[in-house]
């Protein structure tokens, strides 16, 4: 599968799964980067906000589909702070 179309897939998948407001998925080489932005992880540890977007994505990582995942979550104001730091 092109990096593209993977890509999309955990997109797809994450999209699918969660109501967020913007998600950000980047693969360089075999490390994937995901970037999730809700609301909805305010009242969620980080432990837990990273296991709610990494449960949508439980079958390709088991099949070997993305094995090296980085998971970032953000409120929406902590996700505009971000990107005017490092922009």
């Amino acid at each position: 599968m092109e990096t593209g179309d993977v890509e999309e897939l955990v997109s797809k998948l994450i999209n699918e799964a969660l109501t967020l407001d913007e998600v950000h998925v980047k693969f360089d080489g075999s490390q994937c980067r995901i970037n999730a932005v809700s609301d909805m992880f305010d009242d969620l540890s980080r432990v837990k906000r990273q296991q709610t977007v990494l449960k949508p994505l439980a079958e390709i990582i088991k099949d070997g589909t993305i094995h090296a995942i980085t998971v970032k979550t953000f409120n929406k104001a902590q996700w505009q702070r971000d990107k005017l730091f490092n922009s």
